[in-house]
């Protein structure tokens, strides 16, 4: 089926994604397809203002920040800045009742969204148009179905951040020209997200990897949860890994990432940053769906324990349950195991073991 722009392409466009870190990492290859293939759309993107914080240097994209902090003051500024303002195309790229109202303040003669089975929250009532393609695919993949849409089938797969000078010499300065490992410890706090691995676990990680010479930097967001819960796994290491949780900006950690050799990560938005960063991350996957929201380019190192988690607590199998099915038990991340994890350290380090 012919896309809708497959003839001549819109003279504008609006994406509307405003969050989180880990989706508008995954929107980033879209962004790029978009700029390669339509050199001459307009481009402009609403997005999060903590989420803009990461992706604010890519040129050519007019940015509309819209803090969801604000409330509903914040609908009321994004219509003045929208005012007078007109889309050829809008791409509906989040499903919520926030991306719902904001939808309704943006003028565009074509609005596409997700189909019914990806839909909730009344989103087919604010578009004219639908993506198609199998639902049960990697975020990314369906990210780029609006692409499809629309008659673009190529894909250029670059995830376009690229660091400052002060960002790269912030993270020299944090962290030594040794072989570096990144563990990003904490999922975001959120009721019932069992996604995080227990703190002996990634505390006997960093004993092996301090063993063969590896230096281990620990990474996260200032929250109190992930403050405590890396100071937990410093204390329980024999060697103390240099512990950056709360001090760093998300184009300073990007930063960080360039210089390390791996990431090790539950499902987080970081660990999407570690693809876009250009290294091996080793996901830890057993409360969600790797197959859907895994690090795109290292889903043959990351660790899947999400069928046995279904079939333990869930009494099911993952052909049986919704694509973005959650298992939600506390001592989920245990059935992810130390010796696991190394196993993928060994084949992404190059680690011979009994040295």
């Amino acid at each position: 089926m012919p896309g809708l722009y497959s003839d001549q392409p819109p003279k504008s466009i609006c994406l509307l994604r405003l969050s989180a870190i880990g989706d508008i990492t995954h929107m980033l290859p879209v962004v790029a397809t978009l700029k390669t293939c339509w050199p001459d759309t307009k481009i402009t993107w609403i997005i999060g203002s903590v989420e803009h914080s990461l992706v604010k240097s890519i040129s050519g994209i007019d940015f509309i920040v819209f803090s969801k902090k604000n409330g509903l003051s914040e609908l009321s500024s994004l219509k003045q800045k929208l005012a007078g303002r007109h889309f050829d195309l809008l791409l509906m790229m989040q499903v919520s009742l926030r991306a719902n109202l904001i939808s309704l303040i943006i003028n565009a003669h074509h609005k596409i969204g997700y189909d019914k089975a990806r839909s909730r929250d009344f989103h087919n009532l604010f578009i004219n148009h639908s993506i198609d393609g199998p639902s049960r695919v990697h975020v990314l993949d369906t990210f780029f179905q609006f692409l499809e849409k629309i008659g673009i089938s190529d894909r250029k797969m670059d995830w376009l951040l690229k660091s400052s000078e002060s960002d790269l010499e912030f993270s020299q300065s944090l962290v030594p020209d040794n072989p570096t490992v990144i563990i990003n410890a904490c999922s975001s706090a959120r009721k019932n997200n069992w996604r995080n691995w227990p703190i002996e676990s990634y505390a006997a990680v960093i004993n092996f990897l301090s063993q063969h010479n590896y230096q281990v930097v620990l990474t996260g967001g200032p929250s109190s949860q992930e403050v405590d819960y890396s100071n937990q796994i410093s204390a329980t290491c024999k060697t103390k890994p240099i512990n950056l949780v709360g001090k760093t900006s998300l184009p300073q950690l990007f930063a960080i990432m360039q210089r390390a050799l791996c990431l090790i990560a539950p499902d987080t938005g970081p660990a999407h940053m570690g693809t876009a960063a250009g290294i091996p991350v080793i996901g830890l996957y057993a409360s969600s769906n790797p197959e859907r929201t895994g690090p795109y380019n290292s889903q043959h190192i990351l660790v899947n324990c999400y069928p046995a988690a279904l079939e333990k607590y869930n009494h099911n199998t993952a052909d049986n349950v919704s694509w973005g099915a959650r298992v939600r038990h506390p001592d989920v991340m245990n059935l992810i195991t130390v010796d696991d994890v190394i196993d993928r350290l060994t084949h992404c380090l190059g680690i011979t073991l009994g040295d």
